[in-house]
């Protein structure tokens, strides 16, 4: 069973940047696709954005292309979420998530993860 243990999220003026990461423990990081999500209130938990058990492979949420990077290091079982240009609208409880890789491949549905972090929280002010 991996842990996985959010940080980075805060209070950021729009127009800012933060750079959130995920460290995993318990098993071998580098088998795990992995994922960034939000939930914002009132709202269903969507993907932000997925990578890859390498990191050769990602995807983004058209709301967010351009403006959000996922990478990871597998050496120290971190993935990082690097935010720029936050918007009001990116206001949410972001969350890591993760599941077992057989293929080379991200995935995007929330149900495809078994295992979740607690959340961070990130609040964009206008």
């Amino acid at each position: 069973q991996v842990q996985l243990q959010e940080s980075g999220g805060g209070l950021v003026q729009a127009g800012g940047s933060l750079r959130l990461s995920c460290v995993a423990s318990g098993r071998t990081f580098s088998g795990y696709a992995m994922g960034w999500f939000r939930q914002a209130p009132g709202k269903e938990r969507d993907l932000v954005a997925a990578i890859s058990k390498s990191g050769r492979s990602t995807y983004y949420a058209d709301a967010v292309k351009g403006r959000f990077t996922i990478s990871r290091d597998n050496a120290k079982n971190t993935v990082y979420l690097q935010m720029m240009s936050l918007q009001p609208e990116d206001t949410a409880v972001y969350y890591c998530a993760a599941k077992i890789a057989i293929l080379e491949s991200y995935y995007t549905p929330a149900n495809q993860y078994p295992h979740w972090g607690q959340g961070t929280q990130v609040t964009v002010s206008s």
